[in-house]
């Protein structure tokens, strides 16, 4: 699998010679990240007006520019913070960055990797950034969980200088494609013979749609009204329930550790190929979380009876209004997220579950003695 210059690459399978068939599970840390050639590009995403984050940013870019030689891109309103434009040591290397803006710029095959400095929030945004195929990711912790940045600052020089030379271990992260579809009622106007703008009064339909990528889930609830969400949840063309509650939760494995998990969702692992479904508050005894084939198409729409709208968000942003007639399509999208791991995708999947989950952690029962043994 290709992205720009880099190739993610399974171990070679040894093939037994009989002809009984079996079955081969791919292991999760065959996965390695090599590069056709030498990146050239990096884009170094920093969290927003966080004062701690200035120096580290700083000591990376300078690495990179002055002793990696690479194109460093930054986003524009990171270098419009007054703490680096008052930096006038500082100030002449940044005029050697590419600097590019959040809904303006295309990013595509432009970048060969991308280091974000921060918490999982980076992540997230990173991935916004590309609608399509999606750089490798290499994240440091510095920010407050850290769930999806398993590297630390500390020796980010020598860690850098491994993923640039390449063979790094990567696991696959799945994003879900989102379609919101809305219908408008529009005024429908009529051009005379003049050019004259003639209105009638008349209506007519519109729909216009719009679409996301989504690293961990798209969530939809009932926003500021004080009823029950009522939406239909469909699943490839099937009405399989009506979710009555605070609201629903499609994640994808890596966003089962975020609000899903809260919500009483199992955790996991991002290279099991499956969407959650994870209802939030339901007003039902029985409505429990649920896993599906990654290759489901899933369908929501405000039932014919519900009260109110209901209220969409895609990775904690974009929120916005659904309307009667509005849809939401969501399937697994063929552009995942290329992370970098420390280790390997497993141990560094469960070194996050223990270090910012505390998973499974409990006082140990102790041992029984010899006395203990005869009551």
């Amino acid at each position: 699998m290709k992205f720009n210059q880099c190739v993610v690459e399974d171990a070679p399978v040894s093939h037994s010679d009989n002809k009984v068939w079996k079955w081969h599970i791919q292991d999760p840390a065959s996965q390695r990240l090599t590069w056709n050639k030498p990146p050239k590009s990096v884009l170094v995403i920093k969290k927003i007006r966080d004062a701690s984050l200035l120096q580290p940013f700083k000591e990376l870019c300078i690495f990179l520019t002055e002793v990696k030689n690479m194109i460093v891109y930054v986003e524009k309103k990171v270098l419009d913070d007054p703490a680096i434009t008052g930096d006038e040591n500082f100030g002449a290397i940044s005029k050697k960055f590419c600097t590019f803006r959040e809904d303006f710029d295309d990013l595509s095959n432009r970048v060969d990797f991308i280091i974000c400095l921060g918490g999982d929030g980076t992540l997230l945004y990173a991935s916004s950034l590309f609608q399509d195929s999606v750089p490798p990711v290499m994240a440091f912790h510095l920010g407050s969980l850290g769930f999806l940045t398993p590297f630390k600052f500390d020796t980010y020089q020598t860690q850098v200088t491994q993923i640039i030379e390449g063979n790094a271990a990567i696991v696959l992260r799945s994003r879900l494609q989102v379609q919101v579809l809305k219908e408008t009622w529009e005024e429908k106007d009529a051009v005379d013979e003049k050019g004259f703008i003639l209105t009638n009064g008349e209506h007519e339909l519109s729909r216009k749609a719009v679409q996301y990528q989504v690293l961990n889930e798209v969530v939809v609830d009932r926003g500021p009204s004080s009823y029950l969400s009522n939406v239909d949840l469909y699943l490839d063309g099937h009405l399989i329930t009506t979710v009555q509650g605070d609201g629903l939760i499609v994640s994808t494995p890596t966003g089962s550790t975020a609000y899903a998990v809260a919500a009483g969702a199992s955790m996991i692992h991002p290279n099991v190929p499956a969407i959650m479904i994870t209802p939030i508050c339901p007003h039902s005894l029985s409505f429990r979380p649920i896993v599906v084939p990654a290759g489901v198409e899933l369908k929501i729409m405000l039932s014919r009876d519900a009260r109110n709208t209901a209220w969409v968000s895609f990775d904690g942003r974009k929120r916005q209004e659904i309307c009667h007639g509005d849809s939401i399509t969501i399937t697994t999208s063929c552009f995942p997220v290329p992370s970098i791991c420390f280790r390997d995708p497993v141990n560094d999947w469960f070194e996050s579950l223990a270090q910012c989950l505390h998973w499974n952690v409990r006082k140990k029962q102790n041992h029984l003695n010899s006395e203990d043994e005869e009551f």
